[in-house]
């Protein structure tokens, strides 16, 4: 089938330049991690993160098939009772989301620290109120881990790192950090410090440090060391996936379905994207989301562009509407993004959605142990090519997901899968101007096959009010 072209916009969708109180009000809830880690770079004046130009994180490797010193490690710990054993590649971050060029510049100027600080405040309060739930607290047993940092040393010893000084990330939550500030980790012990120069062996000749720091604690730390990411070393042992963990997320899971559930319970009609994500704020909270990572609500036109921020545009019956959720609970991330029509579909819009559900069957049935990650990624490009739309589809159709919103292993990389890898799988297709259609769904490689953590079904939902 081939798209029809794109349409000369309503003018009814013109975006109202008025701005009601509640919008006035909303921050920018659509910011994700990377853009998040940018803009507090600029506030405090750092050059910035180590993300980006400070320390430029591993390519990721192939893995190879014999059993790194890493995976022995915790091979090892887990034949005594401690953590299985995981295998993989280093991951490189994601590049920063470029902002939608439809914000405005105050808006654009907003911090995410706010935004996720206003939402724990928010949190405690309505937990202590009655009308949220508690974040549960994921306590990581005693063995795992002991297999964990059996691992981290063995992987260091191979790379030639002295010593890892992590800050509060996934990275120090994996390895079982609490307070901090700091966490290091030496082939002799490990502590949580504020003063990780001091815990860091004399003579250090390399030293890992989380992909995450900030310049300004790259200085402070004062360590007369080539500091490295610590990326290749944690990466591959995140990648398998504990079963307390896999409970964490299908937990986290739910909970974001939860609020997308409540998506037509809500009057559209007439109401902007910016207020409409308002409203969906305090379900989030309601919902027990201890950090708000991303709030993302497009209707029309919008809904064709991936990395869109909600606007002021006005949602009009015969919208597509795209409405995704992505935040933590209870340490772990999920994220579930779904599609919606307003009163009735855009003319041709069916058609293309059914094409986006097909690929998102594909990549569940390619996704099984001892395949590629790649496979996955070409059983859903298969399909959208197969349909016409394949110079539409998205560039990238998941991500690993589980301490972190965007870890690996990737369904585009060569990393055989395994039981225990769990991935945010999100084919998409963006008609320029017209409209767009993505799903997002959570899912474990279990031992016979995909095995998806959510249960809201991918029906064109139609709003009616």
């Amino acid at each position: 089938m081939t798209p029809r072209p794109p349409a000369t916009p309503d003018p009814a969708a013109t975006p109202d330049p008025a701005v009601t109180p509640e919008e006035a009000a909303t921050p920018d809830l659509a910011v994700t991690p990377e853009e998040a880690a940018m803009r507090d770079a600029a506030a405090t004046g750092d050059a910035a993160t180590t993300r980006g130009a400070a320390i430029t994180p591993a390519p990721a490797t192939t893995p190879d098939a014999a059993v790194t010193p890493g995976e022995a490690a915790m091979r090892d710990a887990a034949a005594t009772g401690d953590a299985a054993t995981t295998r993989g590649a280093a991951i490189t971050p994601a590049p920063a989301t470029t902002p939608d060029a439809a914000a405005t510049s105050a808006e654009a100027a907003t911090s995410e620290a706010a935004v996720a600080s206003g939402l724990v405040v928010g949190l405690e309060e309505a937990v202590a109120r009655g009308s949220a739930v508690a974040p549960e607290v994921v306590v990581v047993p005693e063995a795992v881990v002991a297999g964990r940092v059996a691992g981290a040393r063995a992987a260091m010893a191979e790379a030639g790192i002295d010593a890892l000084v992590l800050r509060p990330s996934p990275d120090f939550r994996f390895l079982g950090g609490a307070q901090g500030p700091f966490l290091v980790l030496t082939q002799d012990g490990m502590a949580e410090t504020a003063d990780p120069g001091a815990l860091v062996p004399q003579g250090a000749r390399r030293v890992g440090v989380d992909p995450e720091m900030r310049v300004r604690e790259l200085f402070g730390l004062a360590i007369e060391a080539e500091l490295v990411p610590a990326t290749p070393v944690l990466a591959p042992l995140r990648l398998r996936k504990e079963p307390y963990e896999i409970e964490a997320l299908r937990r986290a899971v739910a909970a974001a379905e939860g609020v997308l559930e409540r998506v037509p319970e809500l009057a559209w009609f007439g109401e902007s994207e910016r207020a409409m994500a308002a409203r969906l704020r305090p379900l989030l909270l309601e919902s027990g989301c201890e950090e708000l990572l991303s709030l993302r609500v497009a209707a029309g036109e919008h809904t064709a562009r991936p990395a869109h921020l909600p606007t002021r545009r006005v949602i009009n019956p015969g919208d597509a509407l795209g409405v995704s959720v992505c935040g933590r609970w209870d340490g772990y991330c999920a994220e579930a993004a779904r599609v919606f029509v307003v009163a009735e579909p855009p003319e041709d819009f069916e058609a293309m959605y059914s094409v986006v559900l097909a690929a998102h069957r594909a990549g569940l049935a390619a996704l099984r142990p001892s395949v590629a990650a790649g496979e996955v990624a070409r059983a859903v490009a298969e399909v959208i090519d197969g349909s016409g739309y394949g110079r539409f589809a998205a560039a990238h159709t998941g991500r690993g997901v589980g301490l972190g919103p965007d870890e690996g292993p990737r369904p585009g990389e060569d990393t055989l899968l395994e039981p225990g890898m769990t991935f945010c799988l999100e084919p998409a297709i963006h008609v320029p101007d017209l409209f767009g259609a993505r799903v997002a769904d959570v899912v474990v490689c279990a031992d016979d096959g995909a095995l998806p953590l959510g249960t809201f079904p991918h029906t064109l939902h139609v709003l009616d009010r």
